[in-house]
């Protein structure tokens, strides 16, 4: 039976769900990660021992040593765990032994996960059925992003960039959407769409089963469940939807009943998707309309989804995670609604070089609510370069749509921001890589201007 728990790279956001789970269940957990951050603090606070830098040392026989997919196996701790005979366990086979004895309720999909799922993490939480959850992203109404609760479900994302997804136990899902990404795993679309649909086949309720209507690609799946969407075709059917400044209304209509003005504080027609999938999901669930509005009502957001950093006089800063250039798009779009007429400034920083080459295209289109696009170097995310993969190659194709586009490396790119923004400016900083960072010493740049 394991009682010690060894997490290499414990920072990451989806081992340091597992970690506060284990920690509140009373397993003793330490881990390594190569800087100090919030979340390593958040965790030691917790009671993790987290050593900073990774060494063989700092294995100090546990039970079993958890890795995820970006852990390479030449870290001299995962070489020491190896020599040591010690068990070690992907992150996700640790998450489906945490899920035994629960109803898992998933979220899957190329975008939206991470929202999603802290949208049905905080509906649950807010209407008192205390579940289980552990997603990619800090839910900031419930100040966490991992918990070990006393309820019957537990809430998690399903990852389907290495295929894991499809070794969950699943007792309910929602489904976002289908477009490649991490073809570097699938290699296919026919591997990728394969992979849905057996996912989708694997839900045990399909009453508890809800996929997006509006992407083409996964309506020719022929899933089961509800649809839901904007057609007219959806099960869950959304209309009479607008975003006033910085929320969403909208109507839905579900199993011959019509719910009018439900409100979520999130802006974008991508927000009002994922909020009709929870409440469908809530609906399902038995959970009482009212309650089901209040809560979405006073979803405050998820950390890295258009999070404001803050402002210096009339420039205010935002930051978010969306990296593919169908989530930089509809997040645009929203952000430009919700500030118009004002100057929009992206600064944005590619993700991985493999992403990169298979979305260049794409890229050169998604930044058409921008007035002005900062490109930064490529986040590598520990992928080799791919010769003549560039940020450059980037700043090229959107400079034929957004004249204001310019390549800043990342180093400068702080000085440069400071010394570029006029009041009245917004900037958000988009990437899932450390441009996360950019932002406050931005604001600072400002300040002492």
């Amino acid at each position: 039976m394991i009682k010690h728990y060894h997490f290499i790279g414990i920072g990451g956001i989806g081992m340091s769900a597992l970690a506060r789970i284990l920690l509140r269940r009373g397993e003793k957990v330490t881990g390594s990660d190569l800087a100090a951050s919030a979340t390593v603090a958040s965790l030691r606070a917790a009671g993790a021992e987290i050593f900073i830098g990774h060494a063989r040392e700092n294995v100090q026989h546990p039970d079993a040593v958890v890795v995820s997919t970006d852990i390479p196996e030449d870290n001299p701790e995962y070489l020491a765990t190896q020599e040591a005979h010690i068990p070690i366990l992907h992150r996700s086979e640790l998450l489906a032994q945490l899920m035994e004895g629960y109803a898992p309720l998933l979220v899957t999909g190329t975008h939206g996960k991470t929202t999603t799922s802290s949208l049905l993490a905080y509906v649950l939480t807010q209407v008192g059925l205390d579940p289980t959850y552990a997603i990619g992203g800090i839910v900031l109404g419930l100040k966490t992003n991992g918990h070990h609760g006393e309820g019957a479900y537990f809430v998690a994302e399903a990852d389907e960039s290495d295929g894991s997804f499809l070794h969950y136990p699943c007792f309910g899902a929602i489904i976002t959407n289908l477009e490649n990404d991490h073809m570097n795993y699938w290699k296919s679309d026919e591997a990728l769409d394969k992979g849905f649909k057996q996912f989708a086949s694997q839900v045990a309720s399909h009453e508890h089963l809800f996929w997006c209507r509006d992407d083409m690609r996964l309506t020719a799946l022929q899933l089961d469940g509800y649809s839901y969407g904007f057609s007219d075709e959806a099960d869950l059917k959304v209309d009479n939807f607008q975003q006033l400044g910085w929320k969403m209304v909208f109507d839905l209509t579900f199993q011959d009943n019509h719910y009018s003005e439900i409100e979520i504080p999130l802006i974008g027609a991508h927000n009002v998707l994922n909020a009709a999938a929870v409440f469908g999901m809530g609906l399902q669930l038995n959970i009482e309309e009212e309650l089901l509005r209040s809560a979405l009502s006073t979803f405050t957001g998820v950390g890295r989804r258009v999070e404001k950093k803050g402002n210096c006089g009339e420039i205010e800063v935002y930051d978010d995670y969306a990296h593919h250039p169908t989530e930089i798009f509809a997040t645009l779009r929203a952000l430009k609604t919700a500030t118009h007429p004002r100057r929009l400034v992206v600064a944005f920083q590619p993700h991985r070089y493999t992403r990169t080459r298979d979305c260049l295209e794409e890229f050169s289109e998604a930044f058409e609510y921008a007035d002005s696009v900062i490109i930064t170097d490529i986040y590598a995310a520990r992928e080799p370069p791919i010769p003549g993969i560039t940020a450059q190659l980037i700043q090229k194709g959107v400079k034929k749509h957004r004249p204001q586009t310019e390549y800043v490396d990342r180093a400068s790119l702080p000085k440069f921001l400071g010394g570029y923004l006029k009041p009245g400016d917004i900037l958000i900083t988009m990437g899932a890589g450390d441009i996360t960072n950019v932002g406050p010493l931005v604001l600072e740049e400002l300040k002492h201007k």
